[in-house]
């Protein structure tokens, strides 16, 4: 069979499309032990990545939904750890509540100062963050070294964020940053082990948005 001319898609519309993938979802993740709020974030999350295992090792804090909603409502700002993040958050959903998107891991004055203190650029930036934010949405997906500083940072009592979203991928300090997160008692959003990334980070912000626009 020739690929090219005989596979037709089940449909080409965009909504079509998601809807559909959202009742694969569904049916083959079958009973889980999410609240009916966490259930769209995780759904996303499946659908940004394919990994149901990943979905599974989905851990929020009780108040996390609910924190990262009124967060975005409240228009307060978001701060990613990498670019990837900020392009991939709806921005058009965050700034109609007078919300923003950031990311400083680039800033000149991050570079120099990282340079200067023989550290990452991922924790200069994150103090940076610290010091021109209140009440963030923090969605790091990139840089262990980022969330293990704002965990620092949060156990001094020098950063109070709204929300963590914390599900940095990697083979060093990732799965060790997030069990930490896991451990604070402020709203969280994280998972157990390596897997995670940009794309699932961002689902996790985008489903947030999604349930702002939705309570009117």
């Amino acid at each position: 069979m020739d690929f090219q001319t005989e596979f037709k898609p089940l449909t080409v519309q965009p909504q079509e499309i998601e809807g559909k993938s959202f009742e694969v979802i569904t049916k083959e993740l079958g009973e889980h032990h999410f609240t009916e709020e966490q259930y769209p974030v995780v759904q996303r999350i499946i659908h940004a990545s394919a990994d149901f295992d990943l979905g599974r090792s989905v851990l929020f804090h009780p108040d996390a939904v609910r924190a990262g909603v009124a967060a975005i409502r409240a228009g307060k700002k978001v701060i990613a750890d990498v670019q990837m993040i900020q392009s991939g958050i709806s921005k058009p959903r965050i700034e109609s509540f007078g919300g923003s998107v950031h990311v400083y891991i680039s800033d000149p004055d991050v570079m120099e100062e990282a340079k200067r203190l023989n550290t990452t650029r991922a924790i200069v930036s994150t103090r940076k963050a610290i010091k021109e934010t209140d009440g963030a949405i923090f969605a790091i997906g990139n840089a262990p070294t980022a969330l293990l500083e704002l965990i620092r940072l949060v156990k001094n009592g020098e950063a109070k964020p709204s929300l963590i979203v914390g599900m940095p991928v990697g083979f060093i300090s990732a799965a060790e940053s997030k069990e930490e997160l896991a451990k604070l008692d402020i709203p969280f959003i994280t998972n157990i082990g390596r897997k995670g990334g940009s794309p699932v980070t961002v689902a996790a912000v985008n489903a947030l948005s999604i349930m702002a626009q939705q309570q009117g």
